[in-house]
């Protein structure tokens, strides 16, 4: 059995052949969609943020939107730069979001990709100690973040306060517990990985991973879950991890499919330079008829080794056609590999 979840990249654009023209149309949809995958049995919807672009940029106010209208599907991130990130303030707006929605937050965090803009979070007023990369500044600053909402208090109190205090130290409001379990590090590394485990967070693999030995990506994702598994267990920590795999999986059930994504029936992994100094692997995309679509999921062994499972949704072509998508795999697919 897996979850199976959702995942928007969230654009927008003003053009002929899209669904999504503006922001706002983005905004309204992801929560129709939402409801619609939550009435079609789908358990998780889950979001791309990205700063500067014509993306979902600001998640929590949309993550809330969708608690309010559900009441079952878990919602989340994959991911939220933490390079741009106040963590104590992110900390007041997960802590709303996941008690609006009952405790259904399920918030992926990482050090961010390359950007839209050179050193963007520097206009969020963010910039690295000196000998220190952008990279270990995301990881301060989900050290603060994570410490934060585990409630207890830090913060000296006024001593004529406007209202009256509980005793001893404050913590950031509002706080909700269990929070801190529901939180996942988008890794992209081995060494990430294992570095997530011992904080205690969940692992969030994507279709993009740094091309470390050469082979597949999805074995080398099912290596890097196996060494994340293992540094979880060394730490000692004493509830089970959960770890997801994101995947484009279309079924072409029809010829809308066809025209749409039968181009990607012989897709492959591919290799390139995510930046100047980063050798990455790009996850295939598959698209096939249900039986040959199963037959080819079964050879995925990141896939296997995860307890959870992302489906990247093209969102431009709409709440219907992505439902559609959803459904197909629901049905189709899903239920001949034990998933469901």
């Amino acid at each position: 059995m897996k979850n199976i979840g959702f995942l928007s990249f969230g654009h927008w654009s003003d053009t002929a052949h899209s669904e999504t023209r503006s922001a706002k149309d983005f905004l309204h949809q992801s929560i129709d969609l939402a409801v619609a995958a939550e009435e079609l049995g789908v358990d998780g919807a889950y979001f791309r943020v990205h700063h500067f672009a014509r993306q979902a940029g600001s998640p929590f106010p949309l993550l809330s939107a969708i608690g309010a209208r559900t009441s079952k599907i878990e919602i989340g991130t994959g991911v939220i730069d933490m390079r741009y990130e106040n963590p104590l303030y992110m900390a007041e707006d997960a802590g709303a979001a996941d008690l609006i929605s009952s405790g259904r937050l399920q918030l992926g965090i990482s050090r961010g990709s390359p950007e839209q803009v050179i050193d963007g979070w520097r206009y969020f007023g963010f910039a690295p100690a000196d000998g220190e990369t952008d990279a270990d500044m995301a990881r301060q600053h989900a050290e603060v973040f994570l410490k934060v909402i585990e409630g207890d208090g830090f913060a000296q109190p006024n001593p004529r306060p406007m209202f009256a205090n509980p005793p001893g130290l404050l913590r950031v409001e509002p706080h909700s517990p269990g929070l801190r379990e529901r939180i996942w590090w988008g890794s992209g590394s081995n060494a990430t990985g294992v570095w997530a485990a011992k904080l205690g967070m969940n692992l969030q693999s994507s279709t993009l991973k740094d091309d470390e030995t050469g082979e597949p990506l999805h074995v080398q994702q099912r290596k890097q879950i196996e060494a994340y598994r293992e540094a979880w267990k060394e730490a000692g920590h004493e509830r089970e991890p959960r770890v997801s795999v994101s995947r484009s999986i279309f079924a072409l059930t029809n010829d809308l499919d066809r025209a749409y994504f039968g181009r990607d029936r012989n897709s492959q992994d591919q290799v390139g330079m995510i930046d100047e100094n980063t050798r990455a692997i790009f996850g295939r995309s598959y698209a096939a008829e249900p039986d040959e679509l199963v037959r080819q999921l079964k050879e995925d062994e990141a896939i296997e080794a995860a307890d959870t499972l992302l489906l990247t949704i093209p969102n431009q072509l709409g709440v219907e056609y992505n439902a559609h998508v959803l459904e197909s795999i629901l049905t189709h697919v899903a239920p001949e590999l034990g998933w469901r």
